[in-house]
């Protein structure tokens, strides 16, 4: 199973870097996570700023393969326990399709890719950095899976 997290941003802190990159590693073969980084436009003072978080999520849907599923990550989704996210996980792992996890710029997810969206995830209900989310997101994925496999880092 592929899950990969489309994200608006680029060139993080070394911090996020290493925190994702510590949880993707421990995921197995079978299970890859992949970040897809869209970069971010710069946001001037007399910026079009709907236009330009349209042209970003276009950017994520362009990542986004015919028949794979878009989740988008969202205050105002549905709140997982650990269970249930390991739940979702095994479901998604038994469709067999890429899950594409999306997280929008500074402003938050275009309406085009909200309007794609087969489910609306929220970590939490405060607004959290989005260089976080990246490591909220991968840790998650992983505790989920440990859950699953009988791991004991659940515990």
């Amino acid at each position: 199973m592929k899950l990969k997290l489309i994200a608006v941003g680029s060139k993080m802190p070394r911090w996020v870097e290493e925190g994702w990159q510590e949880y993707a590693r421990r995921l197995p073969a079978e299970l890859s996570l992949e970040l897809v980084e869209i970069g971010l436009h710069t946001r001037g003072k007399n910026a079009d700023v709907a236009r330009l978080i349209r042209q970003e999520g276009d950017a994520m849907l362009s990542k986004v393969q015919p028949g794979e599923r878009i989740v988008t990550l969202e205050v105002m989704g549905r709140p997982w326990s650990t269970e249930q996210l390991a739940a979702e996980l095994d479901r998604w792992r038994l469709e067999a399709r890429t899950v594409n996890l999306m997280v929008g710029g500074p402003e938050g997810l275009a309406p085009q890719v909200c309007a794609r969206s087969e489910q609306r995830w929220s970590l939490s209900p405060l607004t959290l950095p989005h260089p976080l989310v990246r490591i909220l997101v991968g840790e998650q994925v992983y505790r989920a899976w440990t859950l699953l496999s009988g791991h004991p880092y659940h515990k």
